[in-house]
């Protein structure tokens, strides 16, 4: 019994190390996910687990993805409407931006089960991304100057129906791709809103009033996802393949850019989520002809 014990020791520590110098170490996390072919990624999340959910726009499948060990699995197929901009709460549920379907749903990250599912427009529509706060689930619509609002109870529950809330002040749609990130300021009391076309970024209070970021005459253009650190907010310019840091102010009415990052591995990657020390993106390839055999990945790097 106590040679089994050993030998059974030996082959579990083998599986999980490799060997610097005579000595143990752990295995390192890849740096690189592979996806499926064809599965055309848009939107990541990351929770407090070392798994990456990622959506399809292609077919609306999401895919659970092990960070440490790169295996991923299907959680849920799709509906028949994209999986673009993704976000997990602290009940394992991810909410799900349907873009061109006009749609939002929200998913048991337990069983791969919708929950429920929101029509938020008909006709021409383009669901992009997707927020959480403590009170509500904002979405944004990069087709019209609107963001939805789906109010959460005190005690998460999912609401019956989505809150149109219209963007006014200084925001205005511009041919292309308007509406697209969305974080949430530091006050609490405000939005934060990139639009693609014409790189702005804009503060939004919660009754969609919004007025222009201060930036300083730098330009978003591209901008997609983000994310907001402190007050160091982070957004991916999805076709120059980059990453933008820029340090708010506390009211969050301006923003110095500190550093632009690039890396050989970027092929139009769309948005970011972090785990640890590392940030991930996946890469939509948005500028390839997606077929049934394109090859797609998601990419880490240290956060800058």
């Amino acid at each position: 019994m106590t040679l089994f014990r050993h030998l059974f020791t030996i082959v579990i520590v083998t599986a999980l190390t490799l060997t610097t110098g005579g000595r143990p170490v752990l295995a390192a996390a890849p740096d690189t996910l592979r996806l499926p072919d064809g599965f055309q990624p848009e939107g990541i999340a990351i929770g407090t687990e070392p798994y990456a959910y990622l959506g399809s726009r292609g077919n609306g499948d999401i895919l659970k993805v092990n960070l440490r060990t790169g295996k991923n699995a299907l959680l849920s197929a799709g509906t028949g409407t994209p999986s673009l901009g993704l976000k997990l709460d602290d009940r394992g549920r991810l909410f799900v931006a349907g873009g061109t379907g006009g749609d939002a749903r929200v998913i048991d990250t337990a069983t791969g089960r919708v929950l429920k599912t929101y029509r938020l427009r008909t006709g021409t529509a383009f669901i992009n991304d997707v927020v959480l706060t403590k009170t509500a689930a904002w979405f944004t619509d990069s087709a019209n100057p609107v963001l939805f609002k789906l109010p959460l109870g005190a005690d998460g529950e999912l609401p019956d129906a989505a809150i149109a809330v219209p963007l006014t002040g200084s925001f205005r749609d511009q041919a292309g791709t308007n509406a697209n990130g969305i974080v949430a300021a530091p006050d609490g009391r405000h939005l934060l809103v990139v639009q693609s076309n014409t790189g702005k970024l804009f503060r939004v209070s919660l009754n969609g009033r919004s007025s222009a970021v201060d930036l300083g005459g730098e330009s978003l253009l591209y901008g997609d996802g983000m994310l907001l650190r402190g007050n160091l907010l982070y957004v991916v310019q999805n076709r120059d393949n980059s990453i933008t840091k820029i340090k708010m102010n506390k009211d969050a009415d301006r923003g110095a850019v500190q550093s632009r990052t690039k890396d050989i591995r970027f092929d139009v990657p769309t948005t970011i989520a972090q785990w640890g020390t590392r940030f991930y993106l996946p890469n939509a390839r948005l500028t390839t002809t997606a077929t049934p055999t394109t090859t797609y990945d998601a990419v880490s790097l240290a956060i800058p």
